[in-house]
């Protein structure tokens, strides 16, 4: 269902800053005399514009809990729309405040979301008293009191932005209709803005504040509910679930996605007992997926299958969006490589070799390497007819490059030629369809008896005694479909936790393994605080901290030629000759990533501290607002090399979130962030028929880069890595390091991590390729180990996927003109009139296709609802 989150979506893929369409000034109110610092946001960035501002105490002393605000917000017709402001910056883990008017009222709300979800209302202690409101057809103005505004607290998620920095990151955003009782996405904008606190402290606060206690006829205080101190423990919820079944298992992967599919489906390769967890639903088709617009999922699709809904994440995260981690996230069978837009990269050398450990080189990977590619060979033309649809945004800029003395490269051909070259953009896409791990590691494992899955359950926690995991802890996940209880591991057993970089996390601080200070939240936490692992037990390590993810500077440019294609559009109303062509023949637009992305080009520059490190370009057709139909926006990505840490935090909600953003926190990233924009714009300006919009020919490319706050919302890619660095100096005595050479976690005996969390350091390009790599490795090093406790072995992988489960669902036969209309069938499938080979769907429950296999193959029941050719 559409209109599930508050903030809108598309423009959270750019990010962008605009400060060409923003203005900041002192400004006293005519009707109050109230005296604020303000920020106005003009017309081109949201439609009828929109003002916040603020005063504060005159000193820094006392709570420093609230201020005096005014909000002016557009109106479209009929008097509709509301407006709202972030306390926090950014949507999750925030209190907001949304306003809107209703007769001759102004309403107010104070609601909180733990992630990129639909709002709940807030239950903590603001208020909010009215001073004076205004409406009319065009806009309506508030001024309030906000009493404990500074600092929140929604059922342990606590959070706070005291204003004695020097400055604080205010969030905003608009919509085009009242709130009428549900929330949907805002569809004017938002973006956020830095508040100078001085500015706003005024000696005449205590004056206005008598304003908003005056006589009768002054509006009632809007209570956000009662306070709310930290929850104490009070022992786990009830399951909501299913118990879970008695089986044990040898391996336990928590989490299905770039890296738990892989690695379970190599682990269950060797014949061991392996299970699954993953916490969301299924997400394509082939596998049970049902999420989608009515014309994909009538035709055995879902939105995750068709990489032109790929962006439809920002618009409807409902069902798909982690709700407990603070950035977004995709909790479905997939994980990342469900959602994302798939692009795949083949690995470049240096990357292992300047920052993983021995036994991590290039050297080392190499042969995982091209077992990866083998099976996801990627490619740049996804469109089954062998065109690329739309290229005007990228022969625009790479012609631009071209003359600029960058060199056209293919990519995955040339994978270490990364300095002044572009490219067009490889997927992991096959047969015009979502594929990737799901559709080969995930295939292939689902054809062994000693593999299972389980979607819509949650690992709470592993079970362990002292450094020994016994078994997973398990919760329901949405709708109590999962399953609860505890799963056990078979002796000699082990754990992959493969949940990603929040996820991985989290379960290891519930684990009672982590810092100290995040360990004791879990402690005091409502949820787990009564039955977490004893203190004396507890592990320290570094988990959380070396956060990384590629820093985000966006370019805007024009030119005539560009033209928007509305992939939005496409969910709801998709160009019918669109639809037709990628129904019948996986072909058109439709079958590339939206919105247009390409060229992608890269170069390395050295740093003032001696460090090389890299810049990738990630162009997309698509600008800031509405009417950018004509916009390029060029997305830097700050990789290789960079020296910048963040770190990550659990809360007594137990959701995760970013505590310290990992962007720009020395001179030497940020030296190179602005050579490289000076470096793109002197290649832009080979062209004079490129317009550059941001930054604006008035500013100055340094104060562009210092205009943007360092903050996720404004600067990531969301390509989050390192939390559980992999390496030699264990945490345990001091050192960085959370993992051993051989994934396991120090102090643990067979506790491992197989996912991004392993990144010591960031990567050239997007990470979901170096994810997989990881995993292949990994799982070899992990069967070596052999079962906890025994000796490791010198056992390999086995170079190529065994014959009767490693063949993909697609092969490279033409797909049939009308999908076959089974709701987990693969599509496209052989002609209805010749035997299928091996990697097809055959005969089975509800299946109208093709039900003969070629000579040599038959056709096999795999599981409840799959059946595949495969080698009699």
């Amino acid at each position: 269902m559409k209109g599930s989150s508050v903030f809108k979506a598309a423009s959270l893929l750019s990010h962008l800053f605009t400060p060409i369409a923003l203005a900041q000034d002192k400004f006293t109110h005519p009707g109050t005399g109230i005296e604020f610092w303000r920020e106005v946001v003009d017309s081109s960035q949201t439609p009828g514009g929109y003002e916040w501002g603020y005063a504060l105490p005159g000193e820094p002393t006392g709570s420093n809990d609230e201020y005096i605000g005014y909000i002016k917000g557009s109106l479209e017709a009929n008097r509709q729309g509301w407006s709202g402001v972030s306390h926090g910056g950014g949507m999750p883990n925030s209190l907001l405040l949304v306003t809107w008017p209703l007769g001759d009222d102004v309403k107010t709300k104070f609601v909180f979301a733990g992630g990129y979800v639909a709002p709940d209302d807030y239950t903590g202690n603001a208020t909010l008293t009215q001073i004076s409101h205004t409406i009319n057809d065009t806009n309506f103005e508030l001024v309030y009191r906000c009493q404990w505004c500074w600092i929140w607290n929604q059922n342990g998620a606590d959070g706070s932005q005291i204003p004695t920095s020097e400055v604080q990151v205010i969030g905003w955003a608009q919509h085009s209709k009242i709130f009428s009782g549900t929330w949907v996405l805002h569809d004017k904008s938002q973006s956020q803005f830095g508040a100078p606190v001085a500015d706003a402290r005024n000696a005449k606060y205590q004056d206005w504040v008598k304003l908003a206690t005056g006589p009768s006829g002054t509006p009632t205080p809007t209570l956000s509910g009662q306070p709310t101190p930290s929850p104490t423990p009070t022992g786990p919820v009830a399951c909501a679930g299913k118990p879970a079944p008695t089986d044990s298992y040898d391996y336990i992967v928590v989490g299905g996605g770039a890296g738990g599919i892989p690695v379970a489906d190599k682990l269950s390769e060797s014949g061991k007992s392996v299970l699954l967890l993953e916490k969301g639903p299924p997400s394509l088709a082939r596998f049970g997926g049902t999420m989608g617009p009515e014309w994909a999922t009538s035709n055995n699709l879902t939105r995750f299958d068709i990489p032109g809904l790929c962006n439809e994440i920002w618009v409807d995260s409902a069902g798909v969006a982690c709700t407990d981690i603070d950035q977004m996230a995709g909790c479905v069978l997939g994980g990342g490589t469900a959602v994302n837009a798939a692009l795949w990269w083949k690995p470049v050398d240096i990357d292992f070799d300047y920052q993983f450990p021995t036994g991590w080189k290039s050297a080392d990977v190499k042969d995982a390497i091209d077992r990866v590619f083998k099976r996801i060979p990627g490619t740049d033309t996804p469109s089954v007819d062998g065109k690329r649809y739309k290229q005007e945004g990228f022969d625009i800029l790479s012609g631009a490059l071209n003359a600029g003395g960058w060199k056209s490269v293919v990519a995955n051909d040339q994978p270490n030629q990364k300095n002044r070259t572009y490219s067009h953009s490889p997927f992991m896409y096959e047969n015009g369809q979502r594929q990737g791990p799901l559709g080969s590691y995930m295939v292939s494992a689902l054809t062994r008896k000693n593999f299972k899955l389980w979607t819509n359950t949650m690992a709470r926690r592993v079970v362990r005694t002292g450094g020994t995991a016994t078994g997973v802890e398990l919760e329901s996940g949405v709708g109590g479909t999962g399953y609860c209880g505890t799963v056990n591991l078979n002796p000699g057993g082990r754990v992959i936790l493969s949940g990603g970089t929040f996820g991985s996390s989290k379960v290891l601080f519930r684990s009672g393994i982590g810092p100290k200070d995040q360990l004791n939240v879990v402690k005091n936490s409502a949820n787990d605080g009564a039955t977490m692992i004893k203190d004396s037990d507890w592990i320290n390590l570094p988990v959380g901290q070396n956060l990384n993810d590629h820093v985000n500077t966006d370019l805007v440019v024009r030119h005539p030629n560009i033209s928007f294609y509305d992939f939005y559009a496409a969910w709801d109303t998709p160009i019918e000759a669109d639809k037709e062509a990628y129904l019948s023949k996986r072909s058109g637009i439709l079958a590339q990533s939206a919105p247009n992305i390409g060229p992608l080009a890269w170069e390395v520059i050295t740093g003032s501290d001696g460090i090389d490190r890299s810049l990738q370009w990630t162009a997309r057709v698509e600008g800031p607002g509405a009417n950018d139909t004509h916009s390029l926006t060029i997305s830097q990505y700050l990789g290789h090399g960079t020296t910048s840490r963040g770190e990550l935090s659990i809360n007594g909600a137990l959701n995760i979130f970013v505590s310290k953003a990992p962007y720009l926190q020395t001179d030497a990233d940020t030296g190179v962030v602005i050579a490289g924009i000076k470096s793109m714009m002197k290649a832009i300006a080979k062209n004079p028929d490129i317009e550059m919009q941001v930054p604006p020919a008035n500013m100055t490319v340094e104060a562009y880069v210092a205009s943007l706050p360092k903050t996720p919302a404004v600067r990531r890619a969301n390509h989050w890595i390192g939390t559980a660095k992999i390496g030699t100096d264990s945490g345990l005595t001091g050192g960085t390091a959370v993992v051993d050479l051989n994934t396991k976690v120090y102090g643990t005996d067979n506790i491992h991590v197989v996912d991004a969390s392993l990144f010591p350091g960031h990567i050239f390009t997007n990470p979901t390729a170096y994810i997989v790599v990881l995993a292949e490795h990994a799982a070899a090093k992990i069967l070596a180990l052999g079962s906890s406790g025994s000796k490791p072995t010198s056992a390999k992988p086995s170079s190529t996927p065994v014959k009767s489960s490693a063949a993909p669902i697609m092969s490279s036969a033409k797909p049939s003109p009308t999908p076959v209309k089974s709701s987990v069938m693969p599509t496209p499938v052989n002609s209805s009139a010749m035997p299928v080979s091996t990697g097809f769907r055959c005969g089975g429950s509800g299946f109208t296709g093709p039900t003969a296999c070629v000579s040599g193959f038959k056709c096999n029941k795999l599981n409840d609802f799959y059946f595949q050719c495969t080698p009699a």
